[in-house]
C-alpha cells in the first residue's frame, strides 16, 4: 500500500510545475573610456543613460537561455566618459509552465534573476576603469514586461484595423 502512495506522488510531482536556475554566466562583456585620461580632469557629473533589453531560446524541451543586455552610457556634457556593455545569461528549467504564465517567466521573472549579476559586473567595471562606484537602481522587470505586452497587442489591433479598411 505504501508502495503505491509513493508512486501516486511521485507522478503528481512530475505534473507539478518546475523552475531552476541551472547555470548564470556572462555572454558578452565590454568597457570603453575613449577620452580617458582627459575626462578624469573634469569635474565628475556624469549624465547616465541605461538601455536594457531581454531575449530568450528555447535550448530543448524544458531548458531556456535568457539573456539580459544592458548598455551603460555616461557622459560629461557632450564627451563619453565610458560605455558599459552586458550581456548576462541564464540557462533555466522551466516545465509544466506554459502560455502567458511561460512568457512573464521568461520575460520578467528570469531577468529579475540576472540582473543583481549584470549590475555587480558593471559595477566592478566602472572602477576598474577608475570611476567612482556605479550602483543601478533595481529594475522591475514585471512593468517593463507588461508595457511590451501591451504595445505587442496595439501593434496587433492596429494591424488588423489596417487591413479591415484595405
Amino acid at each position: 500500500m505504501a508502495e503505491n502512495d509513493q508512486a501516486a506522488a511521485g507522478s503528481e510531482n512530475q505534473n507539478q510545475p518546475q523552475f531552476a536556475l541551472q547555470r548564470i554566466y556572462v555572454k558578452d562583456l565590454s568597457f570603453e573610456s575613449p577620452n580617458s585620461p582627459a575626462v578624469f580632469q573634469e569635474k565628475w557629473k556624469p549624465q547616465v543613460n541605461l538601455d536594457l533589453n531581454t531575449s530568450n531560446t528555447k535550448i530543448s524541451d524544458n531548458q531556456y537561455e535568457v539573456v539580459l543586455s544592458l548598455t551603460v552610457t555616461s557622459k560629461m556634457e557632450d564627451k563619453v566618459a565610458f560605455i558599459v556593455e552586458i550581456q548576462q545569461a541564464g540557462v533555466f528549467l522551466v516545465k509544466g509552465i506554459e502560455g502567458p504564465q511561460l512568457g512573464q517567466m521568461l520575460g520578467a521573472y528570469c531577468p529579475n534573476i540576472l540582473f543583481p549579476y549584470a549590475r555587480e559586473a558593471i559595477d566592478s567595471l566602472v572602477n576598474k576603469g577608475s570611476f567612482p562606484a556605479l550602483m543601478l537602481a533595481p529594475v522591475n522587470f514585471d512593468a517593463i514586461y507588461q508595457q511590451a505586452l501591451k504595445r505587442q497587442q496595439e501593434e496587433q489591433s492596429g494591424e488588423q484595423k489596417e487591413e479591415q479598411t484595405h
